[in-house]
């Protein structure tokens, strides 16, 4: 099982700087989240300063790009990175994709299934397997001559995944991706009841199974050695599930665990603007099973009694304010990342 760190914005020198920094201590791998600047630079920066790393998306906006505009980057990435390099592509919400990047937005699931065709069709033109030839509800692509072809490389099995939390986004990655990122707001039982069942029946329409999809999945891991040392990174903890679980596509979860109401009351208090009552909602029953709590010499054997099996790649949610803070968070954090690797 591999175990990367999940990072935002940051400069090109910073990104590089963390790199080297992870890499020293152990860690497989950074993942790029989109929000205030794109990803693709940062990784380049990175990457060249840290040459075992892997790194991945997670996740890229998808649908304000066209397919093979993320084709083009992927395949770029892909071979200047020596194949350590795996896009993750998610659809965002409505709102962002129609009036911050004013594209189009439709039904979320179909139109990334045929996304993710589109590129597929892309990656398969740039090897020279086939005309680029690709007619779907939403993307049309049948232009690629000579001139325009990216250069051939030596790591063109590009992978793609993508993120999901529903049946029908799920069944697509099972479908067709290499992989799925899980929602950091997830439960054991959330995985295995909903999410692999639909990955599953994705898979069995492409003759695959639910275990060639690689689960890349975004921990909330909390590790300190005395609930004093872990009080701050409780709360952040339950900031963000009470963030995220106010919202109804995520807010299920509560239901499924035997907490009735408490989404719909999550987005009363996001509505009055009440952060504090939010995270107060959040009890500690809550926060065992959306995160994961242990000391510091527990915190890898947590990890792998959770995740060995069912997880491809482990991504730390909260592990960068550690890091950055002080160098004795690298090191605990390389210490667990090591044990991890190594079980």
């Amino acid at each position: 099982m591999h175990i990367d760190v999940m990072v935002g914005t940051m400069s090109w020198e910073e990104s590089a700087d963390l790199a080297l920094r992870l890499e020293g201590a152990g860690f497989s791998g950074m993942l790029f989240t989109e929000t205030s600047q794109v990803p693709w630079m940062s990784i380049a920066a990175a990457a060249t300063a840290a040459p075992t790393l892997e790194f991945s998306t997670g996740i890229a906006v998808a649908f304000p790009r066209s397919p093979m505009i993320a084709a083009q980057v992927a395949w770029e990435l892909a071979r200047n990175t020596g194949g350590r390099f795996r896009l993750g592509l998610g659809s965002q919400v409505r709102g962002h994709i129609v009036r911050r990047y004013s594209a189009q937005w439709d039904k979320p699931a179909p139109q990334m299934r045929d996304y993710v065709a589109a590129f597929q069709a892309c990656i398969r033109a740039f090897r020279g397997e086939e005309r680029l030839a690709h007619e779907g509800a939403y993307y049309n692509l049948s232009l690629l001559s000579g001139n325009w072809a990216p250069p051939r490389h030596d790591f063109e099995d590009v992978r793609v995944d993508i993120s999901a939390v529903g049946p029908f986004m799920c069944r697509v990655a099972g479908e067709l991706c290499d992989g799925l990122h899980v929602h950091p707001m997830h439960s054991m039982p959330y995985i295995e009841n909903r999410l692999l069942p639909a990955v599953s029946e994705g898979a069995a329409r492409s003759g695959r199974s639910a275990g060639d999809v690689d689960l890349i999945v975004p921990v909330f891991a909390i590790a300190g050695d005395s609930p004093e040392e872990r009080a701050p990174k409780v709360q952040r903890a339950k900031t963000q599930i009470a963030f995220y679980g106010s919202t109804p596509n995520y807010a299920f979860q509560f239901e499924d665990l035997g907490f009735p109401g408490t989404g719909p009351k999550l987005n009363q208090l996001m509505r009055a603007g009440n952060l504090e009552g939010m995270a107060e909602t959040v009890t500690d029953e809550m926060l065992d099973a959306f995160a994961l709590v242990a000391r510091w010499d527990d915190m890898a054997d947590a990890l792998v009694a959770r995740y060995a099996g069912v997880a491809e790649r482990v991504v730390l949610y909260l592990a960068l304010d550690d890091i950055s803070r002080s160098p004795s968070g690298l090191d605990r954090w390389g210490e667990v990342a090591r044990a991890v690797r190594a079980a």
